[in-house]
């Protein structure tokens, strides 16, 4: 590969999201995503922290010296040796809110398209790592359930389901992910990707459910650019995505009450799904998908 190629597979980590969405299909997307980031980390100061990073685990006393991986050790300068293939699978199931409240965009890319990208990126990665990966979508019901599996072929029956994604209805995250927590057996990983526009108690409780079971929780909190900052002026009547109402607001009026609820709930989200040891993630849909990337590695590189 040529400096130019390099150059050029490097700056896609942080192509715009309204760009990227205009790629073509989804699996694009996908590999777009992941190639660049996966090259940026090989390019990064992060040494041993790369693709290889699900393959192998810090050196712990007792481990046998000849089970050390030497290379990885010249170039990051810390202890690794390789996993054994029974410690490397992981099963991940990944969580996407359809609901109505999820078609929303004030730019070119709505809260369901960023989550569908999301969702294609991670599950590309995922099977690159040759974790099995699942896919739930779900509204105030579970919509639809791809069964995680580490299959090559597997990873276009996800990519399918997530380009034949339409809005749904109104949110009820409690059901399904009571449902969804009862039914996973194995521990793994559970993605959840979602505006999270039900009452915050709701969803921790929700989530919770996943924790008691053994499963470590990574939830990425999608939000519109607008909606974290209510850049409206004049007078606008603001409609219910999920229900249809319609109110007239001025929002110069409602703008700081808005703002200190939005935040309120941000911060419980932080504060309790933290003291139960979920990874929360705010993310605005404006913002490239790649940090959502590393999210993942962090959280895979605890399960065992």
């Amino acid at each position: 590969m040529t400096v130019g190629e390099r150059r050029g597979a490097s700056e896609l980590r942080f192509l715009d999201p309204a760009i990227l969405s205009r790629l073509g299909t989804l699996e694009l997307k996908a590999r777009t995503v992941v190639e660049g980031f996966l090259t940026g980390l090989h390019r990064s100061p992060f040494k041993g922290f790369s693709v290889e990073f699900a393959e192998y685990r810090q050196y712990l006393p007792g481990d046998p010296l000849q089970t050390i991986d030497w290379k990885v050790y010249a170039r990051s300068d810390r202890l690794y040796v390789k996993k054994f293939e029974e410690e490397t699978n992981v099963e991940c199931h990944l969580l996407l809110d359809v609901s109505g409240s999820m078609s929303y965009g004030s730019h070119a890319v709505t809260k369901l398209r960023y989550g569908s990208m999301l969702a294609a990126s991670l599950a590309y990665l995922m099977n690159r790592q040759r974790d099995a990966v699942g896919l739930t979508t779900f509204d105030e019901r579970i919509v639809s359930m791809t069964p995680p599996s580490a299959r090559p072929s597997h990873l276009r029956s996800i990519l399918v389901a997530l380009d034949s994604i339409a809005g749904g209805s109104k949110t009820n995250v409690t059901r399904p992910l009571q449902q969804l927590a009862e039914g996973i057996g194995k521990r793994g990983i559970v993605v959840l990707i979602s505006d999270l526009l039900d009452e915050p108690e709701r969803i921790i409780d929700g989530l919770r459910h996943f924790r008691f079971r053994g499963s470590d929780v990574i939830v990425f909190h999608l939000l519109d650019p607008a909606e974290l900052t209510f850049p409206f002026e004049r007078a606008t009547r603001f409609r219910d995505m999920e229900l249809g109402d319609e109110v007239m607001a001025v929002p110069s009026v409602v703008r700081e009450r808005y703002l200190e609820s939005l935040n309120a709930a941000i911060e419980r989200y932080k504060r309790e799904l933290g003291s139960c040891g979920i990874d929360y993630s705010l993310v605005d849909t404006s913002t490239p998908l790649d940090f959502a990337l590393m999210s993942y590695l962090s959280t895979r590189g605890r399960a065992r």
